[in-house]
């Protein structure tokens, strides 16, 4: 699977891919990251990106003839042209079943914002699909788009030791349930105990107990699961 990500600051990724199951998955060349400076694509001797926004207003805006042509350009480097996200807390809310639909791509264009966000001309020309990755607002989209890549990353076949552990993560393959709490050695820590039953080797009574500890997790913590 590729990444290709567009953004104003490609190094701000530089500790993100060097590290853990993403830089494994880069050696194993079970997934490739490139990164564009949308800044090369300007054309102006400063290398400028943005400008005040028509109308007035604070702050700046992305400049639609510096982000375009790095878009089409990045897109046609490869013969697959891939699907194209854009970054921005106006766009759809990212959830596990968009993550496993993403999964299945063998292209993902991660198209990131700054300042006030892109001229809307690039959404007309473009036509991404708009993700938000919560109601709040970031520095810009390099954060949302390692979300996306962490959480699609875990669903490339080869990336986890263990192919079944993604599927027992909340939220995951349709589970609307919150995963139950773990326990793991020293067996006693401060007076707290493991509980019994997960030691006792019965495996069937262990599933039963994981699957009612989910349930009340999900009915506590998260009622607006529970009641769906």
């Amino acid at each position: 699977m590729l990444f290709d990500i567009l953004t104003l600051f490609p190094n701000i990724f530089d500790g993100y891919l060097s590290e853990s199951l993403v830089k494994s998955a880069i050696d194993r060349k079970l997934i490739d990251v490139r990164r564009y400076n949308i800044r090369d694509w300007s054309a102006d001797k400063h290398r400028k990106v943005d400008d005040s926004p028509y109308g007035g207003g604070p702050g700046m805006v992305l400049k639609v003839d510096c982000v375009v042509p790095c878009v089409e350009d990045v897109q046609v480097n490869v013969a697959n042209r891939g699907r194209l996200l854009m970054m921005t807390p106006q766009g759809r809310r990212l959830d596990q079943k968009f993550v496993e639909e993403l999964s299945r791509e063998r292209r993902i264009l991660l198209l990131c914002g700054r300042y006030e966000g892109f001229d809307e001309r690039v959404s007309q020309i473009l036509q991404p699909e708009e993700i938000s990755i919560g109601d709040y607002i970031l520095n810009g989209g390099e954060t949302a788009a390692m979300a996306i890549i962490d959480a699609v990353v875990r669903l490339v076949p080869g990336v986890l030791g263990d192919e079944y552990s993604s599927l027992c993560d909340s939220f995951s393959a349709g589970n609307r349930l919150l995963e139950g709490p773990q326990y793991t050695r020293p067996r006693v820590y401060r007076g707290l105990k493991a509980p019994e039953i997960l030691v006792g080797g019965n495996h069937e009574q262990i599933q039963q107990w994981r699957a009612e500890e989910a349930v009340k997790r999900t009915e506590q913590r998260r009622p607006d699961l529970f009641q769906n």
